[in-house]
C-alpha cells in the first residue's frame, strides 16, 4: 500500500484489513494518533483522510491506499504550531492530555469545512471526540479562537 503521510509518500506492506491506526502507529511511528476504544466512539484516533475527520481504528489500509492523512504531527510543530494548537495551549486545554491530537484534529477538520462555527456547531461536530477530563468548555473556547485567529489572517 501507498499512502501519503504528513506529506510525505510511504509505501507499506501490510495485510488489507490492517486497521490505519495500526499502520500509523506500528508500521510507521506515527505516536500522535491514539488508540482509545477500537469502535470509533471516544475520537482519540481521529485524522485527517483527504480532507475529512476519520477514526483510523475502523478505516482499512487498503481503504487508506492511495490517502492523503494528516495526523498531528503534520500540523504543526512547537516553534511554528498550526492556529489550533496556539488556541489549545492558550485556553489550557489539556489535563492529561490523552484524547488532545484527536480532539485537534476533529477541531482542524471542522474550521475547514466551517470557518465560523456556532456553539451548537461546535457541539455538533466535536460530540464525538471524547474527554474523560471533561475539557469540553475550553475545547469550544480554542475552537472559536483559532476560528477568530483565522478569519484574521
Amino acid at each position: 500500500m501507498q499512502i501519503t503521510v504528513n506529506g510525505q509518500r510511504r509505501d507499506v506492506d501490510v495485510e488489507d484489513d490492517m486497521p490505519l491506526l495500526w499502520v500509523l502507529r506500528d508500521e510507521l511511528g506515527i505516536t500522535g494518533v491514539k488508540y482509545g476504544c477500537g469502535i470509533a466512539q471516544c475520537g482519540a484516533c481521529t485524522v485527517q483522510m483527504d480532507g475529512l475527520a476519520v477514526r483510523s481504528c475502523q478505516v482499512t489500509a487498503a481503504s487508506a491506499d492511495g490517502a492523503d492523512i494528516t495526523t498531528i504531527e503534520g500540523l504543526g510543530t512547537p516553534d511554528a504550531m498550526h492556529v489550533m494548537q496556539e488556541a489549545w495551549v492558550e485556553h489550557q486545554v489539556a489535563q492529561c492530555g490523552y484524547c488532545q491530537s484527536g480532539q485537534i484534529m476533529q477541531a482542524v477538520t471542522l474550521l475547514d469545512t466551517n470557518p465560523d462555527p456556532t456553539d451548537d456547531d461546535i457541539d455538533a461536530v466535536m460530540s464525538g471526540n471524547l474527554c474523560r477530563c471533561g475539557t469540553y468548555p475550553r475545547i469550544r473556547a480554542a475552537i472559536k479562537t483559532a476560528a477568530a485567529k483565522m478569519q484574521e489572517a
